[in-house]
């Protein structure tokens, strides 16, 4: 990426805070999402064969974080992330990442998808409105945030299990 050629903004002073003074030396990492359908295309889901031209793209242009899908939620994705894997269309220098929920049955089916890739991203979430929290889950904050510290452990415990 031509970062270089932009100047950089003017800095804002906040003493008390640290974030704002740090200054971009480096082109940040952009992760593409397009190839994840999810509740956006129930209607009219990409077929794989467009997803893999769409993947091919993505790789062609440059970028080196792809969201390749959300395997839990549908046969199709956990399909084409398999098939990218099988075939080895992953590029050694791009990290594919995919979508989860913080549910044991689904990050362990999400796991099982990105089986033999060499580098991957599992991006895990959990609703926290506080709709979601009183209605579906009958929980308060505390709650919430336990459930998305058990899936962090679960996701820690499946990437440090060997392979195979």
């Amino acid at each position: 990426m031509a970062f270089h050629k932009y100047r950089s903004f003017v800095p804002v002073d906040l003493p008390d805070r640290t974030w704002p003074n740090r200054r971009l030396e480096r082109a940040p990492l952009w992760c593409s999402v397009d190839l994840r359908d999810g509740n956006q295309a129930l209607i009219d889901p990409m077929d794989p064969e467009r997803k893999l031209a769409m993947f091919k793209q993505l790789v062609a242009m440059g970028f080196k974080e792809i969201e390749v899908g959300f395997p839990s939620a549908s046969q199709p994705d956990f399909d084409f992330v398999r098939h990218i894997i099988e075939e080895d269309l992953i590029p050694q220098d791009v990290t594919i990442q995919v979508l989860t929920q913080c549910r044991e049955d689904l990050i362990r089916r999400t796991y099982e998808s990105i089986h033999g890739a060499h580098n991957a991203i599992v991006h895990f979430y959990n609703s926290t409105s506080i709709l979601q929290r009183r209605v579906v889950f009958g929980l308060d904050k505390e709650g919430i945030t336990a459930i998305a510290v058990e899936a962090a452990h679960l996701c820690r415990a499946l990437d440090l299990k060997p392979v195979g």
